[in-house]
């Protein structure tokens, strides 16, 4: 539990560090770059229209409404790539709303009327909100007009304890039976919060918190829904957990519940919520530290038919604590858990000691059962002191859903997909805060992110996310605008492979028209938990991302053919096939040394082309079991006769797929392909086709898309400099500098040469003017005229015959033992003084 793990933050640390290993980060498996063909985005702009932070679809999911700056607008979404405005409604603050509001010291950007509430009240009305210059206020909005309409008053109502002062501040607020229940703040200064009901009909009156008590600590409203089976409205926020007294200001994830047939106490809680209690939600990995506040949440409801306790709430939550910024976890709780909590044991605030503890006298009411209104004053008293559920309601996965890879999630949508087999799948949408959208989903093995889409090119505050089931689109309100994501992308896998390996449960591969469609029908093949692909495309030809049929092991297809010269430095690029892919590099009937190739992280292979290196490489990706080709090269030498054979520091690119976009370093020559109908057996020479020229003149270079490969073509000079045969990759052309490598090292083998004929000379010049040793008093009778006597004379001069004898003689056995003439042995180099003596040193 969570008090039994925050002993003291040095200690979370060392087992954050300790147990992080066991969560693995989960990648998506695509990515799709902003603009990208592949991956359509659908934008709406209009001049004037800024901050549409408040989102509501209609009933056919037919109109998108949003309430922005100053403004709320009617988007018709029937159409799949296109949206259109229907209408307009100007809501500005006067210029004397605007001078009061800066008169409270406000900035003049902060001071517009920001709509951050729009619910439809019945079939006739919606109900909308703003801060209005830090002065709320809401109106009635005509749905068949879309117009203003007067509401019971006369005028636009105040909306204090429904709107937010600051727009800066969250909200939350559901319309139920035309009554209005909001999560908010009462006054200026954001510090009274309170969740209320208001628009009250019939026999309801308006209802609040007592916030005498303390019912809720500093809260930050994220979602609210209604479950009409239990006639209850949740409220979903984090705030400070004082029953954690032994950490300073420890943030909580709370869900509060109150029903909806309140009317209030009798004498006691007039006016006031008897039905309202709370929980914790408790988002938290074993042996890890909780993520302990909740960022957005999203309820899920049951599959049809399925019972209500089956209902899914799905939070994104982020951590206080340092060991865990940077990253959110997502965890989902089940309904059926949560009314387990709310109908056991509460807490209570000990008077005395200002702690909280577990009540163990017998419970004179249930804390939050609906028909208390009607009970005694002591029952309510007791109400009124016991809301806090004692424990904690747990993930229904026993864990953490999907922990971010690299960054935060801000913002969530779901829904359940009925894949092509009839099993129901969570999908999650999950929007990064650096603008990027992903879908996952959620396996009983875990989560599988499947791709990742780029829909704001620098990160945008987004506090809305909202999906349309029925037509299949996420939809995302910013500050310019809004943006329309499909939730699937099936035409883009090209083969049964490629569908089966996405484990997107809205596609699945038809059999009969050979290509991946939305799970409109049963007959699909479809593998979202396995993606086993030789199981469900027995039938189907695996093909490569370049459209060739896979090679066997007996024959090869042409591929790519690049022509280079010996002793060039060959690259060889992989078309990425997921980042879930393990890509490797094969060259038939032989072994690719790590010695002479080298496959670097982006899956490249280089190496020197020499004779050995010449033939087919193939680039396979192995994903899930399932391998497959990517591209097939065809390294041949060059056949031009006229070519200048190209030296080590000359590099063969072939196109890179990430890089295609990039401006090159070298100009590029234009190759002519030619087509080859007849398979090649491995090992055997190919015939060297006939060289063709291009015909067309131009200077600029276009490139040629496809899904994996970039072809450049070149001006009529460089044609003309140099013709290839068949192939389709770009060739570098650079000067060689082979006639000068090898004069520059004629010269510094001369040089080394004389520097060792110097050195000789040097070391032998010593041994030939070396003299015997001398004592003290011999050298100072020397330097007085000689006072030795000729027999001294005479043995000085044998002991120096003897010395000269012993350098030969060691000379000679050095030179007989393999060793240098000039090297001296220890017994000469060492002296009284460590020198030879007369020596200079």
């Amino acid at each position: 539990m969570f008090n039994r793990m925050m002993l003291s933050e040095p200690l979370c640390l060392s087992l954050l560090i300790i147990f992080s290993s066991c969560w693995a980060h989960v990648i998506p498996r695509l990515s799709f770059p902003i603009g990208s063909s592949c991956r359509s985005l659908t934008f709406f702009q209009s001049p004037g229209v800024y901050n549409s932070t408040t989102l509501l679809l209609s009933n056919d999911d037919s109109t998108l409404f949003v309430g922005a700056r100053d403004a709320i607008l009617s988007i018709d979404v029937s159409q799949s790539n296109t949206m259109t405005m229907k209408g307009k409604i100007d809501w500005s603050p006067s210029d004397q709303d605007l001078t009061d509001c800066s008169m409270k010291g406000k900035m003049e950007t902060d001071c517009h009327n920001f709509v951050r509430v729009l619910q439809v009240l019945n079939s006739t009305h919606m109900y909308a909100c703003g801060t209005f210059a830090f002065s709320p206020r809401c109106i009635y909005i005509n749905s068949k007009m879309f117009s203003m309409a007067i509401g019971p008053s006369g005028k636009p109502e105040e909306g204090r304890g429904r709107c937010p002062y600051d727009p800066y501040q969250r909200n939350t607020a559901i319309a139920v039976d035309g009554e209005l229940y909001s999560g908010t703040v009462l006054d200026y200064r954001g510090n009274r919060p309170v969740i209320s009901r208001h628009l009250s009909d019939g026999n309801h009156v308006d209802l609040k918190l007592d916030d005498t008590l303390g019912w809720l600590e500093d809260p930050t409203f994220i979602s609210s829904t209604f479950i009409p089976s239990e006639e209850k409205v949740y409220f979903f926020f984090s705030e400070t957990g004082k029953e954690y007294d032994f950490i300073d200001k420890v943030i909580v994830s709370r869900i509060a519940q109150v029903c909806t047939s309140d009317v209030g106490g009798k004498r006691t809680l007039q006016r006031r919520w008897t039905t309202f209690a709370k929980a914790q939600l408790l988002c938290q990995a074993a042996q890890e530290l909780p993520y302990n506040v909740l960022q957005d949440l999203v309820t899920v409801p049951p599959p049809v038919g399925a019972s209500e306790d089956e209902t899914l709430f799905y939070g994104i939550f982020i951590s206080q604590w340092r060991v865990n910024s940077g990253r959110s976890a997502v965890c989902s709780f089940s309904l059926k858990n949560i009314k387990g909590v709310f109908a056991g044991n509460y807490k209570v605030l000990n008077r005395d000691t200002l702690k909280w503890e577990t009540r163990v006298h017998e419970k004179m009411a249930n804390p939050g059962e609906c028909g208390l209104h009607n009970a005694t004053d002591n029952t309510l008293r007791f109400v009124k002191e016991n809301f806090l559920a004692d424990k904690s309601v747990l993930p229904a996965s026993k864990g953490l859903t999907l922990v971010s890879p690299d960054q935060s999630y801000l913002n969530i949508a779901a829904q359940r997909v009925r894949g092509a087999r009839g099993r129901v799948y969570p999908v999650l949408f999950l929007l990064t805060e650096s603008g990027y959208l992903h879908k996952a989903v959620i396996l009983e093995k875990g989560a599988h992110i499947i791709e990742e889409i780029q829909v704001f090119q620098q990160p945008q505050p987004v506090t809305n996310l909202l999906l349309s089931i029925s037509k299949r689109a996420v939809l995302i309100g910013y500050a310019e605008g809004v943006v329309s994501v499909p939730v699937s992308n099936c035409s883009y896998y090209s083969s049964c492979a490629e569908c089966i390996l996405a484990r997107d449960p809205f596609c699945g591969w038809d059999p009969v028209i050979k290509v991946c469609r939305d799970t409109t029908q049963q007959s699909l093949m479809q593998d979202v938990d396995g993606g086993n692909v030789l199981e469900q495309c027995k039938s189907a030809t695996p093909k490569s991302r370049s459209g060739q049929s896979r090679s066997t092991l007996a024959v090869c297809s042409p591929g790519e053919v690049v022509s280079v010269s010996l002793n060039e430095v060959v690259h060889l690029q992989c078309p990425e096939a997921s980042h879930l892919a393990k890509c490797y590099w094969e060259r038939l009937n032989s072994q690719l040394s790590p010695k002479i190739y080298i496959q670097l992280e982006n899956s490249s292979l280089s190496f020197v082309a020499t004779a050995s290196t010449l033939g087919h490489y193939l680039c396979q990706a192995e994903e899930n079991g399932y391998t497959q080709t990517l591209v097939v090269y065809h390294v041949k030498q060059k056949s031009h006769p006229s070519s200048t054979p190209a030296g080590p520091n000359q590099p063969y690119y072939t196109p890179d797929a990430k890089t295609e976009n990039k401006s090159l370093l070298f100009t590029p020559k234009w190759i002519t392909p030619q087509s080859n109908n007849q398979m090649p057996e491995l090992g055997s020479k190919p015939e060297q086709p006939e060289p063709t020229v291009a015909q067309n003149d131009t200077a600029v270079f276009p490139t040629q898309k496809n899904r994996n490969f970039t072809r450049w073509t070149g001006s009529e000079e460089e044609k003309s400099r140099s013709i290839e045969p068949s192939g389709n990759l770009e060739v570098f052309d650079k000067r060689t500098y082979l006639q000068e490598l090898v004069a520059v090292s004629i010269m510094l083998a001369l040089c080394v040469s004389a520097l060792l004929t110097i050195m000789l000379y040097r070391f032998r010049l010593p041994c030939h003017t070396r003299t015997d040793p001398q004592t003290p008093s011999s050298y100072r009778d020397g330097e007085m005229g000689g006072g030795a006597t000729p027999q001294e004379r005479e043995a000085l001069r044998g002991k120096s015959l003897c010395v000269e004898k012993r350098i030969k003689q060691s000379h000679i056995g050095q030179v007989h033992n393999g060793k240098s003439p000039i090297t001296l042995s220890n017994s000469m180099l060492n002296g009284s003084n460590g020198h030879l003596p007369n020596t200079p040193i």
